[in-house]
Parts: C-alpha cells; sequence; structure tokens
C-alpha cells in the first residue's frame, strides 16, 4: 500500500463498532495497488435497506461517519480514498478544509456553507448561449484534464434489466430509433436518449475547485465529447451510484445548459454533504398512476421520481422522457439524486432513507457567463445546500432570502402547471 493511501486510512479511518477493525482497511488493497483503476460493479453492489442518518453524538463516533455506525460500502471507500489521497499529492485548486457550516433557521432547514476558494480558485464558466449548444472542442472539456485527476473508471459487469432495456427507443428530432441505429445519432442535435447503449467507459474524476468533501465529477465516455444533454445511460449510472453508497449524504446532480452548467461536456457532479435536506422526505402529491412520478410542491416545486432499486429500465426510460422534452422545449432544468423517503411519507418521518428520490426541476434559462462570488441557484441551491463565496451573504443571509432568490430562478406558475399537464400526458403514452 502506497504511503499516501496509508495516511488517509490512518488518519481519517471509520472503525466498525462490532468488529474494531477500520472499514476502510477492507478496500485499502483494491484501492491503492490495482494497476487498471477500475471500479466493477453489479445489481449486487447496490445498498437497498439499512440507509439511516445516526446521531453521531449518540453512538460516539468519530465525525467522519456521519451515516453513523453503519460500514461505508465499497463503492464509498474507494472514492473517499481515492479523493483523499488526490488531496494530499496536490491536485486541487486549494485545500478544501472543514468548512464553517450552520443551519439556518426556519422550516426549511437549508445548509449553508462558506467556501470563498472555491469562487477565487475555479476555472472561468464558459458562456452558454443555447440549451443545444453544441459542443466545442476548442474550449475546456474533460478530455483535457490532467491523468492525476481520474479517480477510477466505473463499469458495471453486467447489462441491467436487458429484456426491459430493449424495448425502449431512440428519441432524435421526434424521430423514433432503435437498436444499433441509436448509437449513430448526432450528439450534438436535439435533446436525445441513447438507447441503452452503455457508454464502455465512464471516467470518475476530482473537481479540482470542490465545493465539499468528495466532489467529483462522473464522465460517461468522454472521447464521445457529448454536450450537457441528459442520455439515459448516464441517468442511469447517476442513480446507481447512489445505490452503491450507503451513506445517506452522498447526492448525485445535473446541471443542463442555461442551467448553470459551466462545461458544455456530458457529466454529473458527485459529494458527500453530512447533513440531511428537506428534499429527502418533504411532501409529495401523486401526478401518475403507476409512474412513481411525483410534484414537490414544499420546496422549489419540481417532479420527482422514486425507486428503492427495482425496474430501474422503466424509471430512466420515464425520467429521460420528462428531461427530452424539457430539451425540446428550450426549458434548462436541474437534477438531484439523492437518498430518500417514500412518496407520502409523513413529513421528516425517521431517520431512514430506504429509496432513491430523483428531482428535476424545470426553470428559467440564464444565459452567458456565470458570476462566480454570487448566489447562482444551480442544483445544489435548489436541495437546500446552499455554497456561498463571500462572507456577508453568509453571514446575513435568511430563510425568506433565499426563498426568494431561488423563486425568481423558476417557472412563473400558470407556465410550470401547463408543462405539468404536459408532462402526464407523456408519460400516460
Amino acid at each position: 500500500m502506497s504511503a499516501h493511501c496509508a495516511n488517509a486510512c490512518s488518519a481519517t479511518g471509520v472503525e466498525n463498532i462490532e468488529t474494531g477493525t477500520t472499514v476502510r482497511e477492507q478496500t485499502e488493497l483494491h484501492v491503492c495497488n490495482s494497476q487498471t483503476h477500475e471500479f466493477v460493479y453489479s445489481d449486487r453492489d447496490f445498498i437497498r435497506s439499512g440507509v439511516l442518518w445516526l446521531d453521531k453524538r449518540r453512538v460516539g463516533l468519530n465525525s467522519d461517519c456521519a451515516a453513523g455506525c453503519q460500514p461505508l460500502s465499497r463503492f464509498d471507500l474507494t472514492l473517499r480514498l481515492g479523493w483523499l489521497e488526490k488531496e494530499q499529492l496536490g491536485f486541487f485548486r486549494y485545500h478544501l478544509g472543514d468548512l464553517q457550516t450552520k443551519i439556518l433557521p426556519g422550516p426549511h432547514g437549508f445548509v449553508a456553507q462558506l467556501n470563498i476558494q472555491r469562487g477565487k480558485e475555479r476555472r472561468k464558466p464558459q458562456e452558454i448561449q443555447s440549451i443545444r449548444q453544441s459542443f466545442n472542442p476548442n474550449q475546456f472539456n474533460f478530455n483535457k484534464i490532467e491523468p492525476g485527476e481520474i479517480l477510477f473508471e466505473i463499469r458495471k459487469e453486467n447489462k441491467h434489466e436487458p429484456s426491459t432495456e430493449s424495448q425502449f427507443s431512440t428519441v432524435s428530432n421526434g424521430q423514433s430509433v432503435s437498436g444499433t441505429d441509436a448509437a449513430q445519432i448526432d450528439p450534438n442535435g436535439p435533446a436525445y436518449l441513447d438507447g441503452g447503449v452503455t457508454h464502455t467507459k465512464t471516467l470518475v474524476v476530482i473537481n479540482v475547485s470542490p465545493l465539499e468533501f468528495g466532489h467529483c465529477l462522473i464522465i460517461p465516455e468522454p472521447s464521445l465529447c457529448l454536450p450537457q444533454v441528459l442520455t439515459r445511460d448516464v441517468v442511469r449510472i447517476g442513480i446507481e451510484s447512489v445505490l452503491l453508497s450507503s451513506h445517506p449524504g452522498f447526492r448525485v446532480g445535473f446541471n443542463s445548459l442555461g442551467a448553470f452548467a459551466s462545461v458544455n461536456h456530458l457529466h454529473l457532479h458527485g459529494y458527500y454533504l453530512d447533513h440531511m435536506l428537506c428534499i429527502e422526505s418533504a411532501r409529495t402529491e401523486p401526478l401518475c398512476a403507476g409512474q412513481a412520478f411525483h410534484l414537490l410542491s414544499d420546496t422549489p416545486a419540481g417532479f420527482l421520481f422514486y425507486t428503492e432499486g427495482e425496474c430501474l429500465g422503466a424509471l430512466i426510460h420515464n425520467i429521460c422522457k420528462v428531461t427530452d422534452c424539457l430539451v425540446e422545449k428550450n426549458i434548462a432544468h436541474n437534477l438531484f439524486v439523492t437518498r430518500g423517503r417514500p412518496p407520502g411519507s409523513s413529513l421528516h418521518s425517521g431517520p431512514s432513507r430506504p429509496g432513491i428520490r430523483v428531482i428535476i426541476w424545470p426553470r428559467l434559462s440564464c444565459f452567458g457567463a456565470k458570476e462566480e462570488t454570487a448566489f447562482n441557484v444551480a442544483l445544489c441551491e435548489l436541495a437546500g445546500h446552499l455554497p456561498f463565496k463571500n462572507r456577508q451573504d453568509f453571514d446575513t443571509i435568511t430563510e425568506a432570502e433565499v426563498t426568494e432568490i431561488v423563486q425568481k430562478y423558476l417557472l412563473p406558475e400558470k407556465e410550470f402547471s401547463m408543462l405539468q399537464s404536459q408532462l402526464m400526458h407523456l408519460l400516460h403514452e
């Protein structure tokens, strides 16, 4: 085992109460000595039960074990150890440290964090002019990153639900495409699904300007130079990444073009946040019977899908029907994947997080280059996690002010209601 990995394990190891061993030792050999840096998984690795928030003070554990005494999964260990090693090797633009964090008073429980360095040090965001903007090889893209920024490749050893996946077709320019033809669709064209074609190479790389611990980018087949438009395969990877984690604070998200995506090269964000968010248990209203499609109304208005890991093919198909529709209508959107309570649960009912909530927020488009020191409303802010890049805002902002700012980025009520009706009709087809 390398000295860097050994130091990371000893500095931040989490002790398993039952055995007295450090659970991170379970995968030290895999993480540090792997020649291919490949993380291979199957459905058997999904954590389908036992994910919950526990009171760390009650169990008396190191703060690194935010989820309480439950062991970290193989995926968590691989990601967290690799991230710590990259930090020790100096690949980040700044040392993250322990971010100053507070919960804003009020019913939403917004989690505010001060991260001044991210506003100063991160790469300048690209100017975005269209939700369907073509990939530009002359701009920064993830084929230009340093090799040392790569944490690992992630690959599924078996195709998920082949009998279900094969029945779905790709949509491009309103035409149905299936089979091998789906893989030939112009990636710079309008919104499309990828027909169940699994990308052969998905990279997990560090975000060199992290907003929280473990902040990484999930990039499917970078060499294809896909623009920042969701595909079925990247949605699958995002949901399955959360299912692979036993930590309730691991989240994955997506910013479309026009919704503060900074790089027009298909990617997801993943990171750990050691705090519960209201959207994990917020009230929902069913919209389509049998489609796991719900309205999220108590927090910023959006649409919610729910799963406990079953029938993912059908769920992903429906999610992409929604996001494809949004792109076709030129509606910017953010997507957030988190552990959560089943729809219909009473508000904030208990610490258990048995399933996955996938939330889609349609919103007003914001074009041009974003101001990095401003409070920009993207996937984190809509979810109730508020990274601030200047102290004055962090020290003085209130829940009411946050709510007012966020509301300005959302669709007007009448437009949202019309979209809701259209999506319900779409999912009933």
